[in-house]
C-alpha cells in the first residue's frame, strides 16, 4: 500500500462530497510535510478553492474534518493557511514497519513484463580499461541492476570495438617495434601491452607529422601522408580483405587483450550476458547502407564514399562508408543494432556511453527511423560526464590515463592503510582482512563514482573517497557492519525482533518514513537511470540511523516493547542498506 496514494483517493473522496463530483484527483496534491511543521503529509488546498469557493482555512479544515471520519489511521489534522497537515498515528508506521521487515522482495516491484537492453564497457582492443571506462561500467552495471529491481527484464551487452583504423595503429607499432614480445615475457598483461604500442604509434606518427611539416607540408596534409598512419590505413584495407598474415596478427594480439579484460571485469564484479564485436557487425551494418542506397536514402560521392544528408532535420552531412569502403563506427552501430532487435525484440535499447557521443546516437536514430526501422525510438543514449582528476583529463594515446586495474590495487591498498590506522582490522584472521580491505577499497571506489549525477561531469580524487566518515561508500559499509554486529549481539541474548509491543516515538517514525520511502526511490532511479538517487538514499539512511542510534539505546533498552521495535528498525535498516548497495554493484561486509 502506497500511504500518499490513499491519502489522496481518501481527499478526493472528501473534496466530491464536500463539493461536487467534477472534483478531478489532479487537483489533489500531497506532499511530505516539512519537518517544522507538525504532521506526516500535507495537503496543498488552493487548487481547490474555486470548487470550495471559501477561504483555504475552511476549505482544509472540512477536508480535514473528512479525513478523520474517513482513514482510521489519521491521527490529527492541522492547518496552517493553505496547507492541511495530516499526521498519522503511531501504530499505522508500527504496522508499515512490521510489514516492510516480513518482506522479502522490500523495496523490489513485481515482473513488468518489459524488456530492456543495456549496453556499457564498449572497449577497443588497442587499450587496456581506464578510469573513464570505470565509470563507464560501473554506471552500465548498476543501472541494469535498478531496472531489474523495478520490475524489468534485463539483458546486459558489450560491444567489442575490436576493428578499425585505432585497433590497425596498435598493430602496426606491434610489427615494427614489438619483436617477438608477447603478455608472458613481458609481464604485461595483454591489453597493457597492446596499449603500449598504441601509445609508441602515436609517438612515431607526431615525430613524423613533424617533420613532414618542417620539410613544407601543411597539418592536414602531413597527419594524413604520415609514413605510418599510411601503414596503418593499409592495414585496415587488408583487415577487411582478410589478409591472412593481418588476420592472424589481429586474432592474437585480441585474445591478449580479450584475458586482459575479464581479468579487470571480475575484480569490479562486472560480467555481461552477451558480447557483440564489431568485426561481426560491421558487415550487417554495410549491407544496411546498401539497402539504404538503393531506397534513396543514403548517396554515393564521386569518390565513392556513402553519405546521408540531414541538413533538412537540422544536423548536417554523416559518413556512412569511407571512399575505400571501409566502414566506420556509424556503420556497424546500424548493423548491431539491427541485430539485437531481431534477437530480443527489446522495450528499450539503453546505450551507456560518454556525452561527446550525443550528436552519434541523435544522428543513429534519426538514420534508423529513415530506414523503416519503427523501434528506433526506442534507443536510449544513457549520456555521462567525463571522469577528470585534479591534474585534468586523460589522455590513451599519450598514456596519461588512470589505469583501471592500477586503480583497483591502489584503492585496496589505501583501504587496509586506513582500517589498520583505525584498527578495525585487529581481530580479524589475513583471510578476513584481506577480504574486508577488498570490500571497502572497491565499495568506496564505487560509491564515490556513482553518487555523482550522470549527466555531471566529475573529479575523482582517490584520496577523498575513502573515508569512514562523511558520504563515502566506508561509512556506509561500516553502520551495516556496526547493525549486524549489534543484531548478532542481540541473538547471542534472546531478544526478539517483536515490534507490536510498543508504539514508534518521533524519531523513530522518521527512521521508519526514510526506510519506508526505499521502493519510491528505486522506481525513480529506474525512470531516470540514475544510480546517484540510490547512493544518496542510502547515505541519508545510513546517517539517520546513526543518530537514532546515538540517542536510543538499543540493547541496553529495559523496556522489552521498545527494545524489539528498536531492533526491528536496526533489522530492516541493514537489509535496505545492503539493498541497496546492492543495486550500486557494492557489497557490505558484517564485520569491521
Amino acid at each position: 500500500m502506497n500511504v500518499e496514494t490513499v491519502i489522496k483517493s481518501g481527499a478526493t473522496e472528501a473534496a466530491k462530497e464536500l463539493y461536487g463530483s467534477n472534483v478531478s484527483e489532479s487537483l489533489i496534491q500531497i506532499q511530505k510535510t516539512r519537518k517544522d511543521f507538525d504532521g506526516d503529509y500535507t495537503l496543498v488546498v488552493f487548487p481547490l478553492l474555486k470548487l470550495s469557493r471559501k477561504s483555504p482555512e475552511q476549505t482544509a479544515g472540512e477536508i480535514g474534518e473528512r479525513l478523520l471520519e474517513s482513514l482510521d489511521f489519521v491521527e490529527s489534522v492541522n492547518t496552517v493557511k493553505g496547507f492541511l497537515n495530516i499526521k498519522l498515528k503511531p501504530a499505522f508506521w508500527r504496522a508499515r514497519l512490521e510489514a516492510s521487515a516480513g518482506d522479502k522482495s522490500f523495496g523490489f516491484a513485481p515482473p513488468t513484463g518489459k524488456r530492456f537492453m543495456i549496453e556499457y564497457s564498449s572497449p577497443n582492443t588497442n587499450k587496456p580499461l581506464h578510469l573513464g571506462h570505470i565509470r563507464n561500467n560501473l554506471l552500465g552495471w548498476s543501472v541494469a541492476k535498478i531496472l531489474e529491481a523495478c520490475g524489468h527484464e534485463v539483458i546486459k551487452v558489450n560491444l567489442v570495438n575490436d576493428r578499425g583504423i585505432h585497433i590497425c595503429k596498435s598493430m602496426v607499432a606491434r610489427q615494427k617495434f614489438g619483436g617477438d614480445e608477447t603478455p608472458e615475457s613481458s609481464g604485461m598483461k595483454g591489453d597493457h601491452l597492446a596499449g603500449k604500442y598504441y601509445v609508441r604509434f602515436d609517438r612515431e606518427y607526431k615525430s613524423q607529422i613533424a617533420e613532414l611539416t618542417a620539410g613544407g607540408m601543411t597539418q592536414a596534409e602531413a597527419e594524413a601522408e604520415a609514413p605510418i598512419f599510411v601503414e596503418a590505413r593499409e592495414m585496415l584495407r587488408k583487415w577487411e580483405a582478410r589478409d591472412p598474415e593481418t588476420m592472424e596478427l589481429w586474432t592474437t594480439m585480441n585474445s591478449w587483450v580479450y584475458a586482459g579484460f575479464d581479468e579487470t571485469y571480475r575484480k569490479l564484479g562486472i560480467s555481461f550476458d552477451k558480447t557483440y564485436y564489431e568485426s561481426d557487425t560491421w558487415v550487417l551494418g554495410k549491407k544496411i547502407v546498401e539497402e539504404g542506397l538503393a531506397k534513396g536514402v543514403f548517396f554515393r560521392q564521386d569518390d565513392g564514399s556513402v553519405w546521408i544528408d540531414l541538413v533538412a532535420d537540422g544536423l548536417d552531412r554523416k559518413l556512412l562508408l569511407r571512399s575505400d569502403g571501409t566502414s566506420v563506427y556509424m556503420t556497424q552501430d546500424l548493423g548491431t543494432a539491427e541485430q539485437r532487435y531481431a534477437e530480443y525484440g527489446f522495450d528499450k535499447l539503453i546505450y551507456t556511453v560518454g556525452n561527446e557521443q550525443n550528436y552519434h546516437f541523435q544522428v543513429l536514430k534519426l538514420i534508423l527511423l529513415k530506414l523503416g526501422y519503427g523501434w528506433s525510438d526506442s534507443i536510449y543514449h544513457l549520456s555521462y560526464g567525463m571522469v577528470e582528476l585534479p591534474e585534468g583529463k586523460m589522455k590513451s594515446r599519450e598514456g596519461t590515463v588512470v589505469d583501471a586495474d592500477d586503480l583497483i590495487d591502489e584503492m585496496i591498498r589505501t583501504a587496509r592503510e586506513m582500517s589498520e590506522k583505525l584498527g578495525k582490522l585487529d581481530e580479524m584472521t589475513e583471510a578476513e582482512a584481506s577480504s574486508t580491505v577488498r570490500t571497502i577499497g572497491l565499495g568506496s571506489l564505487k560509491y564515490f563514482i556513482l553518487k555523482v549525477d550522470p549527466v555531471k561531469t566529475m573529479l575523482f580524487d582517490p584520496k577523498e573517497s575513502i573515508d569512514f566518515n562523511g558520504n563515502t561508500g566506508a561509512f556506509i559499509q561500516y553502520t551495516h557492519a556496526r547493525i549486524k554486529s549489534l543484531l548478532r549481539k542481540s541473538n547471542a541474548a534472546g531478544f526478539p525482533l517483536d515490534s507490536s509491543g510498543a508504539e514508534p516515538d518521533k524519531m523513530e517514525i522518521e527512521l521508519i518514513r526514510r526506510l519506508e520511502s526505499f521502493p519510491e526511490t528505486v522506481a525513480l532511479a529506474g525512470e531516470n537511470l540514475s544510480p546517484a538517487l540510490i547512493a544518496n538514499y542510502v547515505f541519508e539512511l545510513a546517517k539517520e540511523y546513526n543518530q537514532f542510534y546515538h540517542e536510543h539505546p538499543v540493547l541496553r533498552e529495559e523496556d522489552s516493547g521498545v527494545r524489539s521495535l528498536r531492533l526491528t528498525l536496526s533489522f530492516l535498516t541493514a537489509e535496505t542498506i545492503r539493498r541497496g548497495m546492492l543495486l550500486l554493484g557494492i557489497d557490505v561486509p558484517d564485520r569491521m
